[in-house]
């Protein structure tokens, strides 16, 4: 949470330096995002109602993975904010990696601690998936986000 929090003030201000008519929809869209997720998670924990690995105990509660999914949001939701302002192609790539590997990280951390059964942690990952390119295409069709200027006024190769 603290790094989405620094990275969507981050990328806020830029904006508003920038100009940009909508400066604060990327950091607003990924932070009701974050917000959401608990609101998700909670009541499908309840439903599902699935006890977990023998380390934990007695007891329900563990599909999906809260603890995956609110770190796939705050990671993916930092770098997908944070990419448009990346010049260099590797700059951005490194900033994919760093995610995944942070991601990966968590999930396995996890699984090894005996928290979470697999499954939890993929139902985590496929459900922040829609998450995460929802919020993509909603960031999409405000055409200043990314590149700082218009499709319109864009080359056309």
């Amino acid at each position: 949470m603290p790094v989405l929090a620094v990275v969507l003030g981050y990328v806020a201000w830029r904006a508003r330096a920038a100009g940009r008519e909508r400066w604060w929809l990327p950091s607003l869209a990924t932070a009701a995002l974050m917000a959401v997720v608990p609101a998700l998670i909670v009541p499908l924990k309840e439903l599902v109602a699935r006890p977990g690995p023998p380390v934990t105990g007695p007891g329900t509660g563990f599909y999906p993975s809260g603890h995956t999914a609110t770190a796939v949001i705050a990671y993916g939701g930092a770098a997908l904010v944070l990419i448009p302002w990346l010049r260099r192609a590797g700059a951005r790539r490194a900033l994919l990696v760093g995610c995944l590997a942070l991601n990966l990280g968590v999930a396995f951390g996890l699984v090894r601690r005996g928290y979470h059964w697999p499954l939890d942690v993929a139902a985590s990952w496929c459900l922040c998936a829609v998450l995460l390119l929802s919020l993509r295409l909603l960031l999409g069709r405000n055409t200043s986000v990314g590149t700082g200027v218009g499709r319109d006024s864009r080359r056309r190769t």
